[in-house]
């Protein structure tokens, strides 16, 4: 590190690696990452994709988008699953619990993965942008799920 460059704080840290994450989604229309962090440790990754053995919308296309569908509307119309989603599956695929964790997303949850992080015992979510989706943040506040948005210069701010 050279001469009075900081440290990253932790946040921005976390947020970093959820950025690169993000890079391997196959989304045409929004690239999502996700990290699960507990006691300042990674215990899962998460993008938005296609299961595992089946085609990706870089390969046959994206049906939301052959049928004019709005972002935050009908989820059930794609292949992929949501990076929220792929970070909790992968942590439950490995045995590792993400009770009492923090969520790094690039994006706001939707109501779908609200829904996952209440019931996973996920306690703090920093994300970078919102989401189409005002019910989302409505049931994760009311779950007394934290919510920090990490603006583009990376300083932390309550929502």
């Amino acid at each position: 590190m050279a001469a009075g460059e900081q440290r990253p704080s932790w946040e921005e840290y976390f947020m970093d690696i959820t950025l690169l994450v993000a890079k391997r989604s196959t989304c045409l229309r929004r690239a999502v990452g996700a990290i699960i962090v507990k006691d300042k440790r990674v215990l899962s990754t998460g993008y938005n994709g296609a299961p595992t053995g089946i085609r990706h919308c870089l390969e046959v296309g994206c049906l939301r988008e052959q049928l004019n569908v709005e972002s935050g509307a009908r989820h059930e119309l794609c292949r992929g699953i949501h990076a929220e989603q792929n970070a909790i599956i992968q942590a439950a695929y490995h045995g590792v619990s993400v009770k009492g964790a923090s969520l790094f997303c690039t994006n706001l949850p939707c109501s779908i993965c609200a829904k996952m992080i209440i019931n996973a015992g996920i306690q703090q979510i920093y994300y970078r942008s919102g989401y189409a989706d005002a019910i989302s943040k409505q049931m994760l506040q009311e779950a007394g799920v934290e919510l920090t948005k990490l603006d583009t210069d990376r300083q932390g701010e309550n929502s």
